[in-house]
């Protein structure tokens, strides 16, 4: 397993997709056509990988001190008919006391913080060139990402990626889920981090927020990570059994940086 550092100090010196030598800026619209094609063959890749998710939520009083706390550790595995499936480890009973986790938190969890933006996705976003940047040492395009309208029902991602200039697959996300919900539910901005996890796409590993959520009766802060460990790619020929613990990872995920 390869972290987004250990990644950019091996291939430094070579030489990026798009090059920086090559005397005119990348085509914005080309590199987006072909990193969302990446993303589309890793969201179908992805489908066939076992891996367990842990979320781990506090809510922090004006100190900063712990109060009501919520984790879910749960693993997706592949049932005996093959389908894919999650299995509950543990889930200690939620102490929260001033926030109440909906059905739009769900989703995010499951869908916009570990952000995927594959080509039939493209049409649903305003999506601008902001340049070139790097993510611990790995060169990078940057592009702010919005829904151009919103479905009732549907959450979108809104912020800004970084998409590796070689590889040409997001390696980091910094935003918000959002969507049409009823007034008085707010949602934390976070930052996830991908690593390349077999030697050919991009994993997300770890997803952070420290945010105060802005309630018409109260402010709250929040403090969130979620981590995707120990991924296993499913083969037919393999037997998985339901209910198997997977391994407790032991790589450090990459740590968003300080501010």
């Amino acid at each position: 397993m390869r972290s987004i550092l250990v990644f950019g100090t091996i291939l430094l010196a070579a030489a990026p997709v798009f090059g920086a030598d090559a005397g005119k800026d990348p085509d914005p619209q080309e590199i987006i056509k072909r990193f969302a094609a990446k993303e589309a063959e890793f969201a179908k890749a992805r489908e066939n990988y076992t891996y367990r998710q842990t979320v781990k939520l506090t809510e922090l009083d004006a100190g900063g001190n712990p109060m009501g706390k919520y984790e879910l550790i749960e693993d997706v595995v592949f049932a005996a008919d093959g389908k894919r499936t999650e299995k509950v480890v543990r889930a200690p009973m939620a102490t929260l006391q001033r926030i109440l986790l909906t059905p739009e938190d769900e989703a995010d969890l499951r869908h916009v913080q570990p952000f995927v933006l594959t080509t039939d996705q493209i049409p649903s976003y305003d999506i601008q060139f902001l340049g070139r940047q790097k993510v611990d040492e790995v060169g990078c395009f940057a592009f702010s990402v919005k829904p151009k309208k919103m479905e009732k029902g549907k959450r979108y991602f809104e912020g800004q990626i970084w998409v590796d200039d070689r590889d040409l697959q997001i390696v980091k996300t910094y935003g918000k889920g959002v969507g049409i919900v009823k007034k008085g539910n707010e949602f934390p901005r976070f930052e996830t981090y991908r690593e390349q996890i077999d030697g050919k796409y991009w994993f997300p590993t770890y997803t952070h927020a420290d945010d105060t959520l802005h309630f018409p009766e109260y402010d709250q802060r929040i403090s969130m990570t979620v981590k995707y460990q120990d991924y296993k790619q499913f083969k037919s020929q393999t037997n998985i059994t339901f209910g198997d613990e997977a391994k407790p990872d032991t790589t450090t995920p990459q740590a968003p940086p300080k501010k």
